[in-house]
């Protein structure tokens, strides 16, 4: 019988409640909650920089009991956390340096995730961000090939690509990380358990049968991408991880993980890179709606929607459950070609200030002179009229992501657009554009009728 337990104040700094958490059940199992009041109150660790606990935590807590006596419980750790994904990995190495004896459990590794595999790392590392930039980094060598003819470079033969090197040696690179991370984890003195983690009570933890008390709990399992139902479609943990290079591709959302191109993006951005993509022999279907997928005699896959059928396929993938955060935060969009941006976007930011102005800058790259490619870069900055600070900054183009991470802390600290202009730009690059742009290419001004906020855009010129 689980049983009934109340948490004392917490007075250290670096503590913190998690409440009104929606908890991903399929992540994580658990029991006996009908007899937990204090179910969902679970506590998480946030460490303090400004003060460093010199002391570790008492891991005490005293039970209710019908006879009013309140014996002291002692637990195995200070903080169990379920699941060493980015978020959990970093919360127990936090919680381990200020002093707290720490443990986090995960599953055996496994390139694919379900729910008897995970792996130290978690999506980022080892289904996400990582190997998706090791893919695009491959795929980005057939352009190279391409573009060095113009600068000279000539082939006897075509150059040839192996899949199976390419997966074998993402995958050896994703083995490393992991041990990478479980080392910083036993550096800082956290307690790592392999299995699968199912919460008994509030201050109990299930691995694989053997059970873990602890003061506090801190849930981390992360999300797994959704897939609306069919059994001949295949989510990005899978696209990340094929056996063979995929012939012909159907990806279902033009959200964050398929294209990322992209809602919750600038509008102007979104465009551009629209055709960029299309440049490259992407087609796009919008405003359609899938209904079914289908499967032929030899094998091949075709994609029902309202608008009609498209065959030929010989992957379907769905990504349709993920969507990006914005405004502050720094983002970047490892596309072909890539998206960084930092701050609102033009619609945020008319919303958010009124008055506005909008910079823009459209040209080919150096590099293209002489390739002849038909690639280009697009850049986009945002000023609030009042302030005349930056408040957003888009780009589009080759290495947008390192760009973009320099100019965002200027973002971030709220320089004005003054502060860019006084910048001497570095020749010849592309980033130079940034702090190039004088005159705005529209102004976006507000005016209050009736209660109502009407915009008025005016051309820059002769404003």
């Amino acid at each position: 019988m689980a049983t009934y337990v109340s948490t004392p104040k917490l007075s250290s700094p670096t503590l913190q409640t998690l409440c009104n958490y929606k908890f991903p059940m399929s992540s994580i199992t658990l029991s006996h909650c009908n007899k937990l009041p204090i179910f969902g109150n679970f506590t998480s660790f946030s460490p303090n920089p400004g003060r460093i606990c010199s002391r570790r935590f008492n891991a005490a807590v005293r039970a209710e009991s019908t006879n009013g006596s309140e014996p002291v419980r002692n637990y195995d750790f200070d903080l169990f956390t379920i699941g060493a994904g980015s978020g959990g990995v970093r919360a127990s190495r936090f919680a381990a340096n200020y002093g707290a004896s720490v443990a986090v459990c995960e599953l055996p590794f496994a390139t694919i995730s379900s729910d008897t595999t995970g792996g130290v790392g978690g999506t980022c590392v080892l289904r996400g961000c990582v190997p998706k930039k090791l893919l695009v980094y491959a795929s980005k060598y057939s352009h190279e090939f391409e573009d060095s003819h113009g600068f000279g470079w000539n082939y006897g033969a075509d150059p040839k690509h192996d899949w199976s090197t390419l997966i074998a040696n993402k995958n050896a690179e994703l083995q490393g990380l992991t041990g990478v991370i479980k080392n910083i984890l036993k550096n800082a003195g956290v307690t790592l358990i392999e299995g699968h983690g199912k919460i008994v009570d509030g201050h109990t933890v299930d691995v694989d049968g053997k059970r873990y008390s602890a003061k506090n709990i801190l849930i981390s399992v992360g999300g797994r991408p959704y897939i609306p139902g069919s059994e001949y479609a295949i989510d990005s943990d899978a696209a990340l991880d094929l056996p063979s290079k995929p012939k012909k591709i159907a990806i279902v959302g033009g959200g964050y993980i398929a294209k990322k191109v992209l809602r919750g993006f600038d509008e102007e951005v979104r465009d551009f890179v629209g055709e960029q993509m299309s440049l490259r022999g992407i087609e796009f279907h919008t405003e359609e709606l899938p209904q079914a997928i289908l499967k032929s005699s030899d094998g091949s896959l075709s994609l029902k929607t309202n608008k009609g059928t498209v065959d030929g396929f010989s992957h379907v993938m769905f990504a349709t459950g993920r969507a990006p955060n914005k405004r502050a935060v720094p983002s970047a969009v490892f596309s072909q070609p890539p998206i960084g941006q930092v701050g609102f976007t033009e619609e945020q930011a008319i919303k958010e200030f009124g008055n506005v102005d909008v910079y823009t800058g459209n040209f080919r790259p150096l590099k293209g002179t002489l390739s002849g490619l038909p690639d280009r870069a697009f850049m986009k900055l945002i000023v609030c009229a009042k302030t005349n600070k930056v408040v957003g900054l888009h780009i589009c183009g080759e290495d947008a992501p390192e760009i973009i991470q320099g100019f965002a802390v200027a973002v971030k600290a709220g320089l004005t657009k003054a502060d860019f202009d006084s910048t001497v730009g570095i020749h010849p690059t592309a980033a130079e554009e940034i702090v190039t742009m004088r005159a705005p290419v529209r102004k976006v001004r507000s005016t209050t009728s009736e209660g109502k906020a009407n915009s008025e855009i005016k051309a820059a010129a002769g404003v």
